[in-house]
């Protein structure tokens, strides 16, 4: 039997203290990340670069003994993969060539053609298997199909996915192709970084909450439950984590519907309701607000020790309800995870 928690966690134990780590746990609040990055030029120099990427991993860990590192990469490193024009406008974010006829589907890469473009991720994957302690799971990701497309659709992140949702509207058939083509990439991407030693993948569907009633069913359960349900028939007992973010009363049932190990919690619902409507299915990882990670104090040891109560009668994985933010003070995550663990 494992004796990492993070897999106990996901196998359906409970643990008397739930095992942690934390979304975006490598990045712009540490100092040690701003000088690797400084180092490497910029973002997507970063993410290809195997050992600096490695590197930023392996920060976190090493300062704060999470017990599961989660690969440094991006997930708009598909799309790029698949074809796409990918760039980064300094202060603004991402931007991508745009995705918005079936000639522009059909002009993508094919799933099996995304690997050499991918390559030096998979090597952080392999440098990141050696040099890990032995403790410490490694959690692989991609972006869940809907979210993915929503970017490739509009060239660039949207507060409301308007674009996406104008095309799924206007262009049913062109819409579905683009989630099938990131659907047949995600699941190529993930099995290699399984292949290369990750041993958990979690899948970031950021912008769920957007999506209602049936097109909830067919674009943010059905790709999932495609991908999960085909990366575990080829790698037998990988456990797998699924982020529906904001999906409200969506998180219900989330986990059998889409064959998940573990439903990732935002913040934007109680601790408390989740454990009454969502733990019972299986393990649960969540979801203390990022916000107490920038004002710290004691509002973030009580809330850090409700989260820890509320979900205390079933498998649970520590983490934050959406990632840390680059403003946060590295002092609270220490103070977070004595709060956990003390």
């Amino acid at each position: 039997m494992t004796t990492k928690l993070i897999l106990r966690a996901l196998a359906g134990e409970t643990l008397p203290t739930p095992p942690i780590w934390m979304m975006r746990q490598a990045g712009r609040y540490l100092p040690e990340y701003r000088a690797t990055r400084a180092k490497a030029g910029d973002f997507l120099s970063l993410c290809y670069n195997s050992d600096l990427a490695a590197e930023v991993t392996l920060q976190p860990i090493r300062r704060y003994g999470f017990d599961a590192a989660i690969l440094f990469a991006d997930i708009l490193l598909l799309p790029q993969a698949l074809g796409a024009d990918l760039w980064f406008e300094g202060g603004e974010g991402p931007r991508l060539s745009t995705i918005t006829t079936m000639a522009g589907v059909r002009a993508l890469k094919p799933a099996d053609a995304i690997h050499d473009h991918l390559a030096p991720i998979y090597q952080t994957v392999r440098i990141l298997t050696s040099e890990l302690p032995r403790e410490t799971t490694l959690i692989g990701f991609a972006g869940a199909p809907w979210t993915v497309a929503s970017y490739m659709i509009a060239g660039r992140g949207t507060k409301d996915q308007g674009p996406a949702h104008a095309l799924k509207s206007a262009d049913r058939a062109t819409f579905t192709a683009l989630i099938d083509r990131i659907t047949q990439g995600t699941i190529e991407y993930l099995s290699m970084q399984v292949q290369a030693g990750a041993e958990v993948i979690k899948l970031f569907d950021s912008w769920a909450g957007s999506l209602k009633g049936q097109d909830f069913t067919d674009f943010a359960v059905k790709p999932v439950a495609c991908i999960i349900a085909t990366l575990k028939a080829r790698h037998p007992g990988l456990p797998i984590i699924a982020f529906p973010r904001e999906a409200g009363d969506g998180y219900i049932g989330f986990a059998k519907a889409t064959g998940a190990d573990c439903v990732a919690l935002d913040n934007s619902i109680t601790p408390e309701w989740a454990a009454d409507q969502v733990q019972p299915s299986g393990c649960v990882q969540g979801n203390l607000d990022p916000a107490h990670m920038v004002t710290g104090g004691q509002g973030l040891t009580d809330a850090t020790r409700r989260v820890v109560q509320a979900f205390r009668g079933g498998p649970h994985i520590f983490n934050l309800g959406h990632g840390i933010t680059p403003e946060a003070n590295p002092d609270n995550v220490a103070r977070m995870i004595e709060a956990v663990r003390g």
